[in-house]
Order: C-alpha cells, then sequence, then structure tokens
C-alpha cells in the first residue's frame, strides 16, 4: 500500500477553468502524485503543473499558496495528501 502524508490544504477552488488553489504544509513538486479528500470529495492525481501568482513553477515550497490544475471538482478545506 502506498504511503500519504498531509501537505497542504484547499483554500479555494475555480470552477469555470478547474483549478484549486492551495495552502502547502510541505514541498510539491510538477510530477508528484496527490490525493485531495474530503467529506464529499476523493480524487487522485499528477500535478501536470503548478503556479503562484499566474507564473509556472516547478515546485512549491511549505507555507506558499499555489494553484494546479485539477481533474474534477474540489472544495475548500480538503486536505491534499502527497502519495509515496
Amino acid at each position: 500500500m502506498s504511503e500519504r502524508k498531509q501537505i497542504g490544504v484547499v483554500t479555494r477552488y475555480f470552477g469555470k477553468i478547474g483549478v484549486a488553489a492551495l495552502k502547502l504544509e510541505a514541498p510539491l513538486k510538477v510530477g508528484d502524485t496527490i490525493l485531495i479528500e474530503g467529506a464529499t470529495t476523493r480524487l487522485e492525481q499528477k500535478v501536470e503543473s503548478m503556479q503562484v501568482d499566474r507564473k509556472p513553477i516547478e515546485a512549491g515550497e511549505p507555507g506558499q499558496e499555489i494553484a494546479i490544475k485539477v481533474i474534477d471538482r474540489v472544495r475548500e478545506k480538503d486536505k491534499v495528501y502527497l502519495i509515496e
């Protein structure tokens, strides 16, 4: 079974463009596989791209708020886990 570690939380979801804003508690990089989980959410996907202030970045650091493209709806306060 794969390990999972909480690395952040969803702060906003932009439905029209399918983007989630995440507040990071641990590093995250493009290519990582994440699980977003909440009361009605369960979404596992690979991070294809991420941005800070609309600029593409390769990795996010703890304390940063980043935006990532998501393949389905997520909700505020959903927890974000890194799948090892």
